[in-house]
């Protein structure tokens, strides 16, 4: 495994039943840089990012080939202990997902869960993470109300501090923005390029405008397939295979 590498991903093919979703796939994502994997709907991109944390054993007919190292660890192994390697992962959906109780216990809920009762270092970890998130200033005079009363972009930055009071290493976006208003996306958009001084962040997305804007690594698929990957500013001024230009101008989606 590249050391600059927490993710190697080796020959992974994925089918649902007798589709083949993606096609021995291998690319490393590199430490502490936003990869963007992009391309058009349908081409495997949620699949791809799905298989980084096992998410893939939650769908029925699946069949994982190849592997997924994790720090070196094959993620897929026999014996493997699923909850550690989530546990290493925070995931944003497309849509926020809030637990259906506080603010506070939002984010608490993770820490809770792995064993942290300390009332002190509960109130240190939501303040910092919900502060990491952008969301402290806009409701540290609401932790006890219910997360439901959030509007949209801020349940989504909810949904990121509590992905984060777990204290990942890598953070999963699948198309993260895609439910919110420009406002909010921004707002989301701007935390993760702030956070990848610290995290690995992997992004689903479907806008080309927004991968050039955050990514600093690109993994373009189609059809299952992984066609080109590279730094962003590379793929976008020059890319390589005709299939990548076909996208980046328009002319396949």
């Amino acid at each position: 495994m590249n050391g600059d590498s927490p993710i190697s991903i080796r020959n992974l093919s994925v089918l649902y039943g007798d589709h083949l979703a993606l096609k021995d796939v291998s690319l490393d994502i590199p430490a502490k840089r936003i990869t963007s994997i992009i391309g058009p709907s349908g081409c495997g991109k949620t699949t791809l990012l799905k298989s980084l944390n096992r998410l893939l054993d939650t769908d029925d007919g699946v069949r994982v080939r190849g592997q997924v190292l994790l720090d070196g660890e094959d993620i897929y192994a026999p014996r493997t202990e699923v909850t550690r390697i989530r546990r290493k992962m925070g995931l944003l959906s497309q849509r926020p997902q809030v637990l259906p109780m506080s603010i506070y216990d939002n984010v608490a809920y993770g820490p809770r869960i792995h064993g942290l009762r300390s009332r002190k270092e509960l109130n240190e970890r939501v303040e910092r993470y919900l502060r990491l998130a952008g969301l402290w200033d806009e409701v540290e005079g609401r932790l006890r109300e219910p997360a439901s009363l959030l509007s949209v972009g801020q349940q989504q930055r909810l949904c990121l501090a509590r992905g984060l009071a777990v204290e990942p290493e890598i953070i999963l976006g699948d198309e993260p923005t895609s439910a919110l208003d420009p406002q909010s996306s921004q707002n989301v958009e701007r935390r993760l390029l702030e956070l990848k001084r610290d995290y690995t962040v992997i992004v689903v997305t479907h806008i080309l405008r927004q991968a050039r804007r955050i990514a600093d690594h690109i993994a373009f698929l189609y059809l299952g397939e992984l066609v080109e990957q590279g730094p962003a500013a590379e793929v976008f001024a020059a890319p390589k295979d005709p299939r990548t230009r076909a996208y980046l101008t328009g002319e396949i989606s």
